[in-house]
C-alpha cells in the first residue's frame, strides 16, 4: 500500500514539474548547406507534455522522401526532468537556391506556438559516395581546417594576423590529431602568438552550427610587395564516427579512422609603399610611431658618462627597421649603442618600443652640440609619411683639459692642449718610504729561488713556443676552434633557453639569422630561406651545408606546433653548432 502512495507521489510531482516549464517549440535541420542531390533531416520539438494538433511548414521547394516519424523522450536525472516530443522529415531539394523553411506550428495550453524560419542554402550537385555512411566520407564532411587571415591586401611591413581553426560538428569524436607539416611562410617576417590553451567553442560555419578550436595563431609582415601565398597546414586527425547502427542497448556504434586534412592555400598581395611624398629619411617603418632622443645628464665633469638615448614607440613593424644614428662632435667619445627591445606581439601587430642607449664620455672642457635628427614612417591607416623631427642636445663640459685655437697661414684651425696647474695634482711629491727588510739578500732562499728560476722556465717556455708552433701550423684546427668559438657566441642564448621550448627556438632561430647577417651583411627584413639559399650559393657554400642551415631553420618553425622534449632541444642546439661551425669553415 505504501509502495503504491509513493509512487503515486512521485508521478503527481514529475507530472507536476512537466507541466511547469514554459514550452518551447524549435526546428532543427541536420545541415543548412547541401547539394541538389543531397537530403536533410528536419526535426521539430516541443519540451512540454499535452501538446497537440501539430501542423509541418509548407515544403514547396523540398520533396519529402521520409516522415513524419514521431518519437517521445523523457528523463529524470539528478532532480533534474526532461521531456521531448518530436516530429522528423526527411526532405530533399527540388531546385537550388536560398529558401527559408516555413515555421511549423503546435497547440499547447490553449495556445499556438511557431517555430522560427530556418534558412537552407541548395547548391549544385556535389560528389556523394555511394555508401554515404563511410567513415571516411562522414568525417570528411564533419570536419574543417581553415587558414583566416585578418586583411588580405596589406602594405609590406603592415600586419596581417591568421588564425588556423579545425571545426567539427557534433556528430563527430575527435580523439587524437597532430600537425605533419606546419605553414610556411614565404615573403613574410612571422612570428607565432602564444595560445591560452585549446578551449572549444561554438560557431557557425557555411551556415552550419560547428564547434571549432584555434590551433595555432601567428602574426605575419609582409617583406615584398606582389602576391605572397601562405601554404596550407596538414594534420592527421583520429576520427570517431556514427556507423548508422546501434547496439543491442540502442546505443550508436562508432568506427575510429585517422585522415589527413589540409587548409587551402591562403594569397595576400602585398601593396608596395607608395613614392609620392616619401621622405629621404625614410628606412622602412610602417605603422604608427612616436620618436623621442633626450640625454640624461646635460652638465658633466671630464670622465663623467652620460647616456643619449634614441627611442621609438607605438605599433608596426617595430623589428624590422632601423633607428636614426646620432651624430656627436669628435671631442666627446662615444662608444657604440646598446640595443633595447620591449615588444609584445598581438592578433593586432607589434607593440612596444626599441631603443638604442649611447655613453657618452667627455674629455675636453667646453660645450658641444648634439645635431637634431629626423625619424620617418609610413601610417598604412592614413596612407601617407610622417616625419618626427627632434631639437639639438648641448652637453656642458665644465672641468676637463682645455683646448685652444689658434690660425695656421693656411687658416686651418689646430686646437692644443694647455695644462694647468691642476692636471698634476695627483702625482706624490714627497715620501716617507723606509726600507722594510735589512736582512742579506744575498745567500737568501729567495735569491737562490730566482737563480734557479731560469734553468726551469727556459725548458717550460720552449715547450710551449713548440705548442704553439704546432697549433699556429694547424690550419683546419684553427678555423675548426674559430668556428666552435662564434658558434658557441651566437648561441649562447638559446642555449639557456634550454627546456623552455618557445623561447628556445625563438633564441635559436634568432641566432641563425644574426649569424647571417654579420656574415653576409644583409637585413633582417630580407632574410627568408630562398634568400638564404641564394646567398650561401653565390658564396660557394657547399648544397649539402646550405640544406643543413634550412634544415634547422624548419625544425625551429616546426617543432613550435609539436610537443618537444628536452633531450630534441640539445639535439636541436647540437645541430645548430654544427651547421655555424660549417658554414664559417667555407665562408
Amino acid at each position: 500500500m505504501k509502495l503504491k502512495l509513493y509512487i503515486s507521489i512521485i508521478f503527481t510531482l514529475l507530472t507536476t514539474v512537466l507541466f511547469a516549464q514554459e514550452a518551447e517549440f524549435t526546428a532543427n535541420v541536420s545541415k543548412n548547406k547541401l547539394g541538389v542531390n543531397q537530403r536533410l533531416r528536419v526535426e521539430f520539438s516541443i519540451n512540454k507534455q499535452g501538446a497537440d494538433n501539430f501542423s509541418p511548414p509548407n515544403f514547396k521547394n523540398f520533396k519529402i522522401v521520409g516522415g513524419p516519424s514521431q518519437s517521445v523522450s523523457q528523463s529524470w536525472i539528478n532532480g533534474k526532468v526532461s521531456y521531448s516530443l518530436s516530429y522528423t522529415y526527411i526532405i530533399e531539394p527540388k531546385t537550388k537556391g536560398e529558401f527559408n523553411l516555413p515555421a511549423a506550428s503546435i497547440e499547447i495550453d490553449g495556445k499556438t506556438l511557431q517555430t522560427e524560419p530556418v534558412k537552407i542554402i541548395v547548391t549544385d550537385e556535389v560528389e556523394v559516395p555511394k555508401n554515404p555512411n563511410d567513415p571516411n566520407y562522414v568525417a570528411e564532411q564533419n570536419i574543417h581546417l581553415v587558414a583566416e587571415i585578418s586583411k588580405s591586401n596589406p602594405y609590406v611591413g603592415e600586419a596581417v594576423y591568421v588564425e588556423y581553426r579545425i571545426y567539427f560538428s557534433n556528430n563527430i569524436q575527435i580523439y587524437d590529431n597532430a600537425i605533419t607539416e606546419a605553414p610556411k611562410y614565404n615573403g613574410f617576417w612571422n612570428q607565432e602568438i602564444k595560445r591560452n590553451g585549446m578551449p572549444v567553442k561554438t560557431t557557425m560555419y557555411n551556415g552550419e552550427k560547428y564547434n571549432y578550436a584555434v590551433l595555432h595563431k601567428a602574426l605575419l609582415i609582409p617583406t615584398k610587395s606582389g602576391k605572397l601565398t601562405i601554404e596550407p597546414m596538414k594534420m592527421d586527425i583520429v576520427v570517431a564516427v556514427p556507423t548508422g547502427r546501434g547496439d543491442f542497448f540502442g546505443n550508436a556504434i562508432v568506427r575510429q579512422v585517422r585522415k589527413e586534412f589540409a587548409s587551402a592555400k591562403k594569397t595576400v598581395n602585398a601593396k608596395t609603399l607608395p613614392i609620392e611624398g616619401k621622405p629621404e629619411t625614410f628606412s622602412g617603418a610602417v605603422g604608427d610611431f612616436t620618436y623621442d632622443v633626450n640625454l640624461s645628464k646635460n652638465t658633466l665633469k671630464a670622465n663623467e658618462s652620460s647616456t643619449i638615448t634614441v627611442k621609438v614607440s607605438g605599433d608596426g613593424n617595430l623589428k624590422l627597421f632601423e633607428i636614426p644614428k646620432i651624430e656627436t662632435p669628435k671631442e666627446l667619445e662615444v662608444y657604440q649603442p646598446e640595443r633595447k627591445e620591449k615588444v609584445s606581439t598581438t592578433s593586432s601587430g607589434l607593440t612596444g618600443s626599441i631603443s638604442n642607449v649611447y655613453t657618452v664620455v667627455p674629455e675636453y672642457k667646453g660645450k658641444y652640440k648634439i645635431p637634431k635628427t629626423e625619424f620617418s614612417y609610413f601610417n598604412p591607416k592614413e596612407e601617407k609619411y610622417h616625419t618626427i623631427s627632434t631639437d639639438d642636445l648641448y652637453v656642458d663640459v665644465l672641468e676637463g683639459k682645455e683646448l685652444v685655437t689658434t690660425t695656421t697661414p693656411n687658416n686651418v684651425v689646430k686646437q692644443t692642449v694647455v695644462s694647468s696647474g691642476n692636471n698634476f695634482r695627483y702625482i706624490q711629491t714627497s715620501t716617507n718610504l723606509k726600507p722594510k727588510n735589512t736582512s742579506d739578500f744575498f745567500n737568501s732562499n729567495l735569491f737562490y729561488g730566482l737563480l734557479l728560476l731560469p734553468l726551469i722556465a727556459i725548458p717550460i717556455a720552449i715547450f710551449i713556443g713548440k705548442k704553439k708552433e704546432e697549433r699556429d701550423s694547424d690550419i683546419i684546427g684553427n678555423k675548426q676552434r674559430k668556428a666552435d668559438k662564434l658558434a658557441k657566441k651566437y648561441l649562447s642564448e638559446a642555449q639557456k633557453q634550454l627546456g623552455n621550448k618557445e623561447r628556445f627556438y625563438e633564441s635559436l632561430e634568432r641566432a641563425l639569422h644574426n649569424y647571417l647577417k654579420a656574415k653576409l651583411k644583409v637585413e633582417t627584413a630580407d632574410i627568408s630561406k630562398e634568400k638564404i639559399s641564394q646567398l650561401l650559393t653565390d658564396k660557394n657554400v657547399d648544397q649539402t651545408t646550405i640544406s643543413n642551415f634550412i634544415e634547422v631553420l624548419n625544425d625551429c618553425d616546426f617543432a613550435r606546433y609539436t610537443p618537444t622534449t628536452n633531450v630534441q632541444m640539445n639535439a636541436e642546439y647540437e645541430k645548430a653548432k654544427q651547421v655555424i661551425t660549417q658554414l664559417d669553415k667555407q665562408l
